[in-house]
């Protein structure tokens, strides 16, 4: 069953609708019934499907295939990943997967490994409060050098806004930054990517920084 966002979404992180109502609608795929479009986020759709939609809870949310990577500090901004991480919070298995990238898609090769995930994590289940995050690199499904498992690299996006004008001389900014390699760790998930792997990365929702609890707790605040 599919509970998507009617339109893109893209880099809203984990943002849900509280303020504004959310519209549902049925579609169909050859006539049959295929699923719904969300007037809301990503997180807005696994919410409604779990808690509103489904007749019963899944046994796995497949958030994506997303057009583009979701590596490195993409993963906060990532909306893809952020619904896979909802659903993992109400306490269902979930995978997010992302092509890595922007143009000329090969979507058969991210399906396949998107398949191949899938069926690995119902046979095996996944630890609590993990999900897994899956890049494919666009290649052909033989080019593909294998499964390589992952940490979350540190590769980001450069910071550049285009000051322009509009027909009235308002002037404006326009977000167009480049995403910049940065990462020399081949398990990284970001040159795992780059170098033909795919990359699978298990992450989780405690943002808790536990290698520095015991020397914040020996801090004096005054």
């Amino acid at each position: 069953m599919i509970v998507a966002p009617d339109a893109e979404r893209s880099a809203v992180g984990h943002a849900i609708t509280t303020l504004t109502p959310l519209r549902v609608k049925e579609f169909k795929v050859a006539g049959k019934p295929a699923g719904y479009a969300v007037s809301g986020t990503p997180a807005d759709c696994v919410k409604l499907a779990v808690g509103a939609l489904l007749g019963r809870r899944p046994d796995l949310v497949v958030s994506g295939i997303n057009l583009g990577p979701n590596t490195a500090t993409n993963v906060i901004y990532s909306g893809t990943v952020s619904a896979a991480t909802e659903a993992r919070i109400l306490g269902v298995p979930s995978i997010a997967v992302s092509l890595g990238t922007f143009a000329d898609p090969i979507w058969p090769t991210a399906a396949s490994y998107a398949r191949r995930v899938a069926a690995t994590v119902l046979r095996r289940g996944l630890p609590e409060r993990v999900l897994l995050n899956v890049n494919v690199p666009n290649l052909p499904l033989r080019q593909v050098k294998g499964i390589a498992v992952t940490r979350q690299g540190v590769s980001a996006y450069e910071e550049l806004y285009d000051l322009r004008l509009d027909p009235r001389k308002v002037p404006y900014y326009w977000a167009a930054g480049s995403y910049r390699m940065s990462d020399v760790d081949p398990q990284s998930d970001a040159l795992a990517l780059h170098n033909g792997y795919v990359s699978v990365t298990p992450i989780t929702f405690d943002l808790t920084a536990h290698t520095v609890l015991d020397e914040i707790r020996r801090w004096r605040f005054r």
